[in-house]
């Protein structure tokens, strides 16, 4: 089992049909197969070594949907870098997994300029994209067009596949590491948790440098399906594309789908070839999914959880749950485990709690990660007795739905009390003036921590701190209302579309030791 398989099966059931498009470009299977085995080829002449590490750096691309499969021809290991990252956090994550060859793209020439001076590990800086290669670089596309196929490794199931940096929001990224194994797996089982047609097009604007993108990557090229390539999120190139394209499949995060259903010129795109709206990072509230299912009347929604360490997709929440005449709140859950995931939820000693009560989501199975790249005891600690410990806390209902609450790092306790912020958030965001919240604590010196809200508002609303915290206190304890609110014109936000809380955080504990009080 390993991730180029998908390649074989297309080269013997359907070579002449389109496998990507991408800026004007388009390839069949066969010519993506043909571009793989040769930049396979090159990477070996570059000295790669089985399980060697190979890093890229790059918008979305159909060369990065390339890059991905033709490391894995070669034997190689995948480390897809951080495109907001800088050169110091680029040679951090490139020295603490050996990596000697960096793929770049030319909107990141700039970025990597002086990247071997930096890094320890790093030999060889390849160019790809349009024009010669600058000073220092090697020429990625001119070696490709000289090169031979080479046959494929073939990789074992077990062998290592990706190393992937999470986010770091605390201390130095981490390198997450996962098999062929465990991708494949995940991707079958996502493609089972949330089916799609077999001769879906998928429009790919999610990063494919996150595992969420690369995840999405595999979902379609297990299918032998069609993608179209986006650079990235931009409301009017995926409107044009689901339009042009006939794209039926997309993931967005909430406030992406947002943007796109309440963009001015929508309503000029014929999108009635949308089929199934995958979106993740956070639930969707029930105002946002009614105006989607309005704009988008043809599309199902499905909601996926997951992280970097489990290959990400854990649990789904599928179309039927999002429609009309459903329990409200269930849009609030995260779904029930996908096939090949056995998800719990234990106390602080790793014991099972009751249905409804709020403790870990620890997961098993084969999607989990093999561990942090040289960092033994960090992995021992995560993965004791056989489960990932993901720090989300969560409780499950009596039907096998679970329901994210808080990261259990981001836990607020105010006056003794435990509070979890996705509860507040979720208050305050039913008042029909508020666009997004965010919820965390703050040093006080009477509670020990406060609750404290940041809120961004709709365009034109108006709202003071006293009605919402009276609103609040309609629906939660008065413990857990905000004693504090910030109103900003956007939160900020990380790649993924995942709200960065630690920078929020920051400057209320700058000059403090620890950012719990």
């Amino acid at each position: 089992m390993n991730l180029t398989q998908p390649l074989h099966k297309a080269l013997v059931e359907c070579p002449q049909a389109e496998a990507l498009a991408c800026a004007g470009r388009r390839w069949t299977w066969g010519q993506f197969a043909d571009r793989v085995a040769r930049l396979a080829a090159v990477l070996q002449q570059l000295g790669l070594q089985p399980g060697d590490r190979v890093g890229m750096l790059g918008m979305n691309s159909d060369h990065y949907v390339v890059f991905f499969h033709a490391v894995w021809w070669a034997g190689g290991v995948v480390n897809p870098v951080n495109m907001r990252w800088s050169a110091a956090e680029i040679a951090y994550s490139l020295d603490d997994c050996d990596t000697r060859i960096l793929l770049v793209d030319a909107h990141f020439h700039g970025v990597v300029g002086g990247l071997k001076d930096r890094s320890r590990s790093l030999q060889q800086l390849v160019h790809w994209g349009d024009g010669p290669a600058p000073d220092g670089f090697i020429d990625g596309p001119a070696l490709v067009d000289a090169a031979m196929p080479v046959p494929d490794a073939l990789r074992g199931g077990q062998d290592l596949a990706a190393v992937l940096y999470t986010g770091g929001t605390t201390g130095r990224p981490k390198g997450v590491m996962h098999s062929h194994a465990s991708l494949v797996i995940n991707a079958l089982s996502a493609n089972q948790a949330a089916p799609r047609p077999i001769d879906s097009v998928g429009i790919h604007c999610a990063p494919m440098f996150h595992v969420g993108g690369m995840a999405l990557v595999l979902q379609i090229v297990q299918r032998l399906a069609r993608q179209v390539v986006l650079p990235g999120f931009d409301e009017l190139p995926v409107l044009q594309a689901i339009a042009e394209e006939r794209g039926t499949e997309t993931f967005l995060v909430p406030t992406m789908l947002k943007r796109l259903v309440e963009h001015p010129r929508f309503a000029e795109f014929d999108t009635s070839s949308l089929q199934c709206v995958l979106y993740g990072a956070s639930p969707i509230d029930e105002a946002l999914l009614n105006r989607a299912r309005q704009a988008l009347p043809a599309a199902g929604f499905c909601q996926l959880y997951g992280m970097t360490e489990l290959a990400p997709v854990v649990s789904a929440l599928p179309a039927w749950c999002h429609a009309q005449g459903q329990p409200p709140e269930r849009l609030r859950s995260v779904g029930r485990a996908v096939p090949i995931a056995e998800v719990r939820i234990v106390d602080a000693d790793d014991n099972p709690v009751p249905p409804g009560t709020v403790g870990e989501i620890v997961v098993r199975g084969p999607l989990v990660m093999q561990g942090y790249w040289g960092q033994p005891a960090l992995s021992a600690e995560a993965l004791r007795g056989g489960w990932m410990h993901t720090g989300d806390g969560g409780r499950m209902d009596a039907d096998g739905f679970f329901y994210v609450v808080d990261r259990i790092k981001d836990m607020i306790v105010s006056g003794g009390e435990n509070v979890y912020s996705a509860e507040v958030e979720n208050a305050i965001t039913q008042l029909p003036q508020v666009s997004m919240a965010a919820v965390i604590g703050v040093p006080d010196e009477r509670w020990g921590e406060r609750v404290h809200a940041v809120v961004v508002l709709r365009p034109g609303a108006t709202l003071t701190e006293a009605e919402l915290q009276a609103h609040c206190r309609t629906l939660i304890a008065g413990y857990k209302c905000p004693r504090s609110v910030e109103f900003r014109e956007a939160l900020p936000l990380s790649a993924a579309g995942k709200v960065l809380k630690v920078d929020l955080r920051a400057p209320f504990w700058a000059g403090k030791t620890r950012n719990v009080n």
